[in-house]
This record gives structure tokens, C-alpha cells and sequence, in this order.
């Protein structure tokens, strides 16, 4: 997002802790390697709100080290309380002796505080967002092989409800431009004829369409070719 580059940018000093590189190297003073989800253990809690604890299928690349790990050795270096777990399972006791318990004891369907607002009539074409399944985490988007897949590749794609497409004249394979709060990235359009009047299809969760922001709400979308005449 925006505005958090922008406050990254204004720090006088910024720490990452991550299993890639990617863009960190651009705000980041320092780089922590940590291991991804599958060098370590932790605990998953479904929607139903069963916990899953498991751990790390291999042991950590490198130097890369558990999260927990890390700060708990920073921890250390500050001379502060509470970081002498040598265990993930010390971890836990931590937090609760029986997880699912604490777990189970927090949920419920009870809905307070909540004030619930409709939205203005939307100006423009509606955003449909998802993410793509070989775009929800770090391993997969890293993937090659299953990058060459057809979801992969269909998420490169502005996916136009039939009428947004015939009143930009736009056919399959054109290139469109999606605008959000003044951001603008060009994607080649595919007509999909299941989605509803005025809505366009986005993938999020890929690096050619973070600019725009909130998976949902309304886009602007122009041909790519008159967008860049305007300019």
C-alpha cells in the first residue's frame, strides 16, 4: 500500500524480518532471514475453529532462522524480559497450556460495536478481487512450474463483463489500462461473459496489480492505446 511505503520511506531506521528478498532491499536498512512456513512450526486455527499445530518439513536455508527465533535472540541482545524460550513448544505453553481450549473459548458468533454503512452508488466499473491460487503465499509465487499453469497466467488478465467490453470496443487480448485512486497499471482484457453488467474481474495477491490497491470497489478501465494518447 501507499501509505505504508510512504511511512517505510519517512523511518530513520527500518528492520525486515523475511524468507525473500523481494522489494525489501528498497526501504529496508537491515534484512533478517527467517525461514517460510515450511522450515518452521506453528499453529493453524480453521474456520471452524480447530487448531492445527505443526512443524517445519525441512531444517531452515542458510543462516535463516525461525521468526520466533529471531526475536527472541533480539530479545536477548536488548537485555528484556520474557525472551528465554528455548522451544517452539515453550512457546505455546506460553500463550496457553491447552491451545484449543483457549482458542474455543474466544469464539463465538456474538456481533457488537459494529456499525454497518452502505457504501455511495459506485462511479465507475466495480472490482471483482481474488487472489489466485498460485498467488496466495511466498512458495507458490516463487514457483516456476506452477506459474506456467493456466490459473496462473489467467490472473494476468482484466477480466471485462461483457458490456464494459463492448462499450470500450475492446476485444480479447487488447490492452486495457485499471485506474485506482489516480494508479494505473495496463493488463491485457479477456471478455468473461459470467460476470455481471459493469463489473471487471482483478486478480490481487501479484506484483502487476498492487498499485491498485483494495480488492474491491470501482476501477476506472480505458484502452491502454487512448489512455497513452491522453498523457
Amino acid at each position: 500500500p501507499v501509505a505504508t511505503m510512504a511511512a517505510l520511506d519517512a523511518a530513520d531506521f527500518v528492520v525486515a524480518m523475511a524468507a525473500f528478498k523481494g522489494d525489501a532491499p528498497d526501504y529496508a536498512d537491515v534484512i533478517l532471514p527467517i525461514a517460510p512456513f515450511t522450515e518452521t512450526a506453528g499453529t493453524f486455527v480453521s474456520m471452524d475453529g480447530t487448531v492445527q499445530s505443526f512443524n517445519g518439513v525441512v531444517k531452515p536455508l542458510g543462516d535463516a532462522r525461525p521468526a520466533w527465533k529471531v526475536l527472541r535472540v533480539l530479545g536477548n541482545l536488548l537485555g528484556l524480559t520474557g525472551f528465554e524460550q528455548e522451544s517452539v513448544n515453550a512457546v505455546r505453553q506460553e500463550i496457553a497450556p491447552d491451545m484449543q481450549a483457549f482458542v474455543s473459548a474466544k469464539l463465538n458468533n456474538l456481533i457488537g460495536g459494529v456499525k454497518v454503512e452502505m457504501p455511495s452508488a459506485a462511479t465507475g466499473v466495480e472490482r471483482i478481487g481474488e487472489v489466485s491460487i498460485y498467488a496466495t503465499d511466498a512458495l507458490v509465487r516463487r514457483a516456476p512450474s506452477l506459474q506456467k499453469t493456466a490459473d496462473a497466467k489467467s490472473a494476468a488478465y482484466a477480466h471485462l463483463a461483457q458490456d464494459v467490453a463492448n462499450g470500450l470496443s475492446v476485444t480479447d487480448g487488447m490492452d486495457v489500462r485499471v485506474v485506482s485512486d489516480g494508479r494505473g497499471v495496463v493488463m491485457p482484457a479477456k471478455i468473461d461473459t459470467t460476470l455481471p453488467s459493469g463489473c471487471v474481474r482483478v486478480a490481487a495477491g501479484i506484483k502487476s496489480t498492487a498499485a491498485l490497491g483494495a480488492m474491491f470497489g470501482s476501477l476506472k478501465v480505458e484502452k491502454a492505446a487512448m489512455a497513452a494518447a491522453a498523457e
